[in-house]
């Protein structure tokens, strides 16, 4: 009888300990919780700041004058100016640039589309001979360094008699950014159900049919993706430009290495340049940043 009591008071003590512990555990795991928030807020914050920070700078220089920008400690406050902005477009036909870059990546980014979305339904829908080695065509086109096919394209461009033009721009990054949108668009078509292009069929639908009617249109978060990544790629090329251009085609990137001389290096209009060259990219990016999200997490949960 003894023995009993004491157990139940044993176990009445362990239960009293253990409703007493609870509440601290509890505050421990909300300050481990606030912790990890804070440490993370922390580190959003410098991947934020390091990102901005370059652009923000290269905004302000813009804006300075030469002696400002080259001020040591570096100026914080001053009054701006756009005459940077003014020479860049007009003296060193910046605008000219901007209008051809424009051009290029345009008509790539829509031969792109139109000639990679078939395709990559093709590749997602239907089987046939050869298809491994199809896909791992498109995908090992990225894999080359841009540099070792420089200058073979500059001799075929050459017996072409394309140099400077429009056209060998667009053909070129088109080799280049086709299997990104096959590769893109591939992966967003496997993730439409085939049911319904069973269903479709069922009810008459030619196969030209389902693919407009139904995959295109499920697919159009993947699409855009690939055509913002096709579009980047054709603004932002420096290398092929550079290669392939003289005056009539040059593109913004090229327009901005004109600065270099062996005397002076005018940091306001080539911060103004290269301020005109990402802005429109910040722009668009804002406006599909909601499409973006959708097409790049599209298919990662079942």
């Amino acid at each position: 009888m003894h023995a009993s009591s004491t157990h139940d008071d044993a176990r009445s003590t362990s239960a009293t300990t253990a409703a007493a512990e609870k509440p601290g555990r509890a505050r421990r795991a909300r300050r481990t919780r606030q912790r990890a928030t804070f440490w993370h807020f922390v580190g959003l914050v410098v991947v934020f700041l390091s990102s901005v920070f370059p652009f923000y700078w290269m905004v302000m220089t813009s804006l300075k004058h030469q002696a400002e920008a080259l001020a040591n400690p570096p100026v914080w406050i001053f009054t701006p100016t756009l005459q940077h902005y003014i020479d860049a477009l007009f003296q060193h036909d910046v605008a000219s640039s901007l209008v051809n870059s424009l051009i290029v990546a345009s008509c790539t980014t829509v031969l792109a589309i139109l000639l990679g979305t078939p395709a990559a339904y093709a590749l997602a829908r239907f089987e046939f001979r050869g298809k491994r080695d199809l896909w791992f065509w498109f995908i090992s086109n990225r894999m080359v360094s841009p540099v070792v096919l420089a200058v073979p394209i500059f001799l075929i461009a050459t017996q072409l008699d394309l140099i400077d033009t429009h056209l060998v721009l667009i053909l070129l990054y088109l080799t280049f950014s086709l299997p990104i949108v096959v590769w893109i668009c591939t992966d967003q078509f496997h993730n439409i159900p085939i049911e319904l292009d069973e269903a479709a069929r069922l009810d008459g639908a030619s196969p030209w049919r389902v693919f407009w009617r139904i995959n295109l249109p499920l697919a159009m978060p993947g699409i855009v993706v690939s055509a913002i990544f096709a579009f980047i790629f054709s603004w932002n090329d420096l290398l092929y430009a550079l290669v392939l251009t003289r005056s009539d085609a040059v593109t913004a990137p090229v327009a901005a290495t004109s600065y270099m001389s062996g005397y002076e290096l005018p940091w306001g209009e080539i911060m103004a340049t290269g301020t005109l060259i990402v802005l429109p990219m910040v722009v668009f990016a804002l406006l599909v940043s909601g499409r973006l999200v959708q097409g790049l997490t599209m298919g990662a949960v079942k």
